[in-house]
């Protein structure tokens, strides 16, 4: 495709959706770096969108770095200088994809100032220029910047500050249509999300982002998903459909159904190709609960389905998995098909194994790097450079972990009618 295409909203539509269409956006071996301010070193979207790989994508072995540094620009912030940052924190892990997230810091939380706007566009464009010339064959994925939140509570000036990052988010829109980039939007589906949840629930709503510039994990889910769409990512965990009346699976997508039997209740053997995408719900399930109903995130990320026909109208069925009970619902529901992805069950326990392990080695990878690699750059004590190896290795060995729990396993599904 030209560099320069004829219209200029074609390059924006193109830009945004560059990975719409085909394959998923990640490959074999690839390495991925999230660069970014403090919403990304809160490592929340980045590992929800790393956990989302590992279970719908169990085969596939990827590396995620996450180099987001509290308080960074375009020209950097606390953690040096940006090439200093761009040098040390993405280009030493060789990345064949990097996402950048910038421009919550930059506008200043005041009201559109050009001259800001200025040094915020030439600066992104100077960052896309170092990774391009250091790593011709990089694919970057921009993102606009996330909301400050003036939903849930009135703006501080005319027009507010998230309009100030919508602006930015444009330049970021029209620089990905220039350079031929993936573009991320990661502010219009979470605001209108959280105009929803504001509508029903203005009190809890505030709570989603609390400080109006850092979201809670809930929204970071909402940010996952959004990236996540822009890759090209599957609806599918799963979809199965179960005949009762010929004992004959109907359906089988990225599923492998057998055994199917009834004597007094209906059980069949099923061995997904995926894991549901963990939502982890404490410490606060209440949120959890207002983003699900507020957003299409298990419609457009998380479809696990069972479905479920040939059973008695009216009667009512609980459904165990490996003998634990998950969910009942009359027969219509079952025949219309049941997301499983939202319940408590094994294979839900399981993806949040994952999670867990995602958590543990992206904590050892920001110790390895905040606690020794740039606490000592001046002066370093002589076992340094072992320590940083041997923390890399343990990281290493923790993501492996993660990765190999990701892999399926065959699972007992029982049907029974309630009594």
């Amino acid at each position: 495709m030209p560099r320069f295409l004829g219209s200029i909203g074609l390059c924006l539509a193109y830009a945004c959706n560059l990975a719409a269409q085909g394959e998923f956006f990640l490959k074999d071996g690839d390495t991925v770096v999230f660069y970014g301010d403090s919403i990304t070193d809160q490592r929340l979207y980045t590992t929800f969108t790393e956990a989302y790989v590992l279970t719908r994508f169990p085969k596939l072995n990827v590396r995620f770095v996450h180099s987001g540094w509290s308080g960074d620009r375009v020209d950097g912030g606390s953690g040096g200088p940006i090439d200093t940052r761009l040098t040390r924190d993405v280009l030493a892990y060789r990345p064949t994809v990097v996402t950048v997230m910038l421009g919550m810091n930059d506008g200043a939380y005041r009201a559109f100032d050009p001259a800001l706007f200025k040094t915020y566009s030439t600066g992104y464009e100077h960052i896309v220029k170092v990774l391009e010339s250091a790593l011709p064959k990089i694919r970057i994925t921009a993102i606009q910047p996330s909301p400050y939140d003036d939903v849930t509570r009135p703006p501080r000036f005319e027009g507010g500050y998230n309009d100030v990052l919508i602006r930015y988010g444009a330049f970021v829109r029209e620089l990905a249509a220039r350079e031929e980039l993936a573009c991320a939007d990661l502010n219009t589906s979470v605001v209108a999300a959280l105009r929803k949840a504001n509508q029903a629930e203005p009190a809890l709503a505030a709570k989603l982002i609390a400080d109006r510039v850092h979201p809670s994990a809930p929204i970071h889910i909402l940010m996952a998903e959004a990236l996540l769409k822009t890759w090209n990512a599957t609806s599918v965990v799963s979809d199965v459909q179960i005949d009762a009346a010929s004992l004959n699976a109907t359906k089988a997508v990225n599923a492998k159904i057998s055994e199917v039997t009834s004597k007094g209740h209906l059980a069949w053997a099923q061995m997904e190709n995926s894991l549901p995408m963990p939502i982890e719900r404490f410490p606060a399930p209440e949120l959890i609960q207002l983003m699900l109903r507020s957003s299409d995130f298990s419609d457009t990320l998380n479809r696990e389905i069972v479905a479920v026909t040939g059973l008695t109208s009216g009667r009512q069925y609980t459904l165990k998995i490996d003998g634990q009970a998950t969910l009942t619902h009359s027969a219509e529901e079952w025949s219309a098909g049941v997301n499983l992805s939202e319940a408590d069950t094994p294979i839900s326990k399981q993806a949040m194994e994952v999670l867990q392990l995602i958590y543990r080695h992206n904590s050892l990878h920001w110790a390895r790097w905040h606690l020794i690699q740039t606490s000592f750059e001046t002066e370093q004590p002589p076992s340094t450079d072992r320590t940083i190896a041997a923390l890399d290795t343990l990281d290493a060995e923790v993501a492996a972990m993660a990765r190999a729990k990701a892999q399926p396993k065959t699972h007992l599904f029982e049907l029974f009618p309630v009594e």
